[in-house]
């Protein structure tokens, strides 16, 4: 019994840690972002409307540029099960937003899993156990691993991608990519690039070779993102070709902030990989064969670091790379600890391993308050429900709808939900809106009942602890003042 009992801890315990702490911060900040907001709309709607087409969300809010429907439609496949058990036993719909998130999560992880596999038959099982603490202990690829953003979907088959190529299958990690750049992520052509020209280069492929295996999968492709989004989308259309003619040929995406060139490797990636961040360096000079395979993702992200616009979740596809550098490295330091100057190397790490968990604590705190709108209509649904039967209207503004609110947050009669835009400040009292939920803090014609703080920043002291976060009132909730039951109802108040 002792034996088996060892024999699936050795099988499935770094899934099990890597696992819960997905889940955990999952559970912790279940709401999702304006990033996120498109396939959390299409999963809910594959899962509530069905083949009802014209009560998906995207046609009403379609977005600046349209996504596929693909990954929406996997992880929903995935999670009906659950949700339709949800449903039997009426619990509300924000238990199917959790389901939908751990779908995704398994996937994500699943996909990890095979590529760790890999590094454990490549590098040994000591460079496997490092990746899986380096991993566990930075913030970012967790908490993303459950997040529905394309960045994510596309990081499930680059993650498979990865895995082909330390297996000596470059034909499937090249069509990974592929798949990857045609359906989820135009970007990852900036990877799939370099590493079909190692490949070329180092004689692992053959041109010929790559255009017999892979123009195949350029076309079944987009014929099967042309087929099903044609069908959502109701016209003609490749989504991740209008993103790309939107992002790099007419260079919109910098509307939405530009930073430096040297953003990603100052700022993204210090923040992401944490310890792992001088371990990976320092890997180039320890082991050779980390250098084949680090330098296609550096090239990467040289490129990618020429679009003004950028933010970290471009990148994350990188992490996975990043922390089998650090772990080799990691592993080197580790073996070598009783000589002397690997010794210091060595209290070195383990110092680095607690500044990173600390700063992933701190990382973790920030995010839990960075949901605020979700948290709002949670509380406006616990304590807002009047003595009677009317519908209760709630209007979300557009601040709102970007932090934290989403078609799986909401409830069932008597509330009713509006998204409905340009409305003005002062034409508020001449709608029929029972309660608003928006970022300003006075509305005429309405009573401020209660607000949600939210992150601002971190402020470093010298003192215990070091780091605080500074939070303020970013929502409010306000009830209509020509409604008696709300005026003669007791509320939290505005700070």
């Amino acid at each position: 019994m002792a034996s088996e009992s060892s024999r699936f801890w050795e099988r499935y315990g770094y899934d099990l840690l890597l696992g819960s702490i997905a889940a955990f911060y999952l559970l912790m900040v279940p709401y999702t972002k304006v990033e996120e907001s498109f396939n959390v709309q299409a999963m809910h709607d594959v899962l509530y409307h069905r083949h009802h087409l014209d009560n998906y969300d995207h046609l009403e809010f379609p977005g600046v540029v349209p996504r596929t429907f693909i990954g929406a439609l996997l992880v929903s496949l995935l999670a009906a099960p659950f949700v339709m058990i949800m449903s039997f036993l009426q619990l509300p719909k924000f238990y199917g937003l959790l389901m939908v998130r751990m779908a995704l999560g398994c996937i994500i992880l699943y996909t990890l899993r095979f590529f760790r596999r890999q590094i454990r038959v490549k590098f040994g099982h000591q460079v496997e156990a490092f990746f899986v603490i380096l991993t566990a202990i930075q913030f970012h690829l967790l908490f993303y691993s459950t997040r529905p953003l394309p960045n994510v979907l596309a990081l499930g088959v680059v993650n498979l991608a990865y895995g082909y190529w330390f297996k000596g299958n470059f034909y499937a990690a090249l069509n990974s990519l592929i798949f990857a750049t045609t359906l989820f992520r135009c970007d990852m052509l900036l990877l799939l690039c370099p590493l079909g020209l190692q490949l070329l280069l180092t004689r692992e492929i053959s041109l010929w070779g790559a255009l017999k295996c892979c123009i195949g999968m350029v076309f079944f492709s987009i014929g099967l993102t042309m087929l099903i989004d044609s069908i959502f989308w109701k016209r003609l259309l490749w989504p991740e070709f209008e993103v790309f003619w939107f992002n790099s040929v007419l260079n919109r995406s910098s509307e939405w902030g530009t930073y430096a060139f040297h953003w990603y490797f100052s700022s993204a990636l210090p923040r992401s990989l944490l310890a792992a961040y001088p371990l990976s360096l320092l890997s180039l000079f320890l082991d050779r064969r980390v250098r084949s395979f680090i330098f296609p993702v550096l090239s990467f992200i040289l490129i990618y670091s020429k679009l003004p616009h950028k933010e970290l979740r471009f990148i994350i596809s990188s992490v996975p790379i990043f922390n089998l550098s650090a772990s080799v490295a990691a592993s080197r330091i580790f073996n070598n600890k009783k000589k002397p100057f690997w010794n210091l190397l060595f209290f070195i790490l383990v110092g680095i391993l607690l500044i990173s968990v600390a700063c992933s604590i701190t990382t973790f705190m920030a995010s839990y308050w960075n949901y605020p709108s979700g948290h709002a209509l949670k509380e406006l649904h616990q304590i807002g429900v009047l003595n009677d039967t009317n519908e209760q209207w709630v209007h979300i503004d557009t601040f709102s709808a970007m932090n934290g609110i989403s078609r799986f947050c909401e409830s069932d009669s008597p509330w009713r939900y509006s998204k409905e835009e340009q409305i003005r400040l002062q034409e508020f009292r001449m709608r029929n809106f029972t309660f608003l939920i928006n970022e300003h803090p006075v509305v005429d014609g309405f009573k401020c009942l209660f607000s949600e703080d939210g992150f601002v920043r971190a402020r470093f002291r010298f003192e215990f602890p070091p780091i605080v976060l500074v939070k303020e009132p970013k929502v409010y909730v306000h009830g209509n003042l020509e409604n008696q039951m709300i005026v003669q109802k007791h509320w939290p108040g505005c700070s």
